[in-house]
C-alpha cells in the first residue's frame, strides 16, 4: 500500500466548508463543517489517485508550495 502526503485548502463561507487539494487539478470537495469537509477531501483525494494508478498515470508529487494572503485595492 502506498502512502502520499498532500496539502489541501480549506475554506469558510456562509453555506459550509470548501476542500481542495492543489497538487491534483480538479480534486475538490465541499461539506457542512470543518471535519467533515476534511474527510470528503481524503476520500476525493483517494479516488483520484485510484483513477490515476488505474490508467497508468503518474500520481503528482508536491515539490514546493507556499501559502499566503496578499492585499489588493480596487
Amino acid at each position: 500500500m502506498n502512502r502520499f502526503l498532500f496539502p489541501v485548502v480549506l475554506e469558510k463561507d456562509e453555506e459550509g466548508y470548501f476542500a481542495s487539494c492543489p497538487t491534483l487539478q480538479g480534486c475538490y470537495t465541499q461539506g457542512d463543517s470543518y471535519e467533515e469537509a476534511l474527510q470528503n477531501i481524503q476520500d476525493a483525494i483517494v479516488l483520484h489517485i485510484e483513477d490515476r494508478m488505474a490508467n497508468g498515470e503518474e500520481v503528482p508529487k508536491l515539490s514546493h508550495m507556499s501559502l499566503t494572503t496578499v492585499e489588493v485595492q480596487v
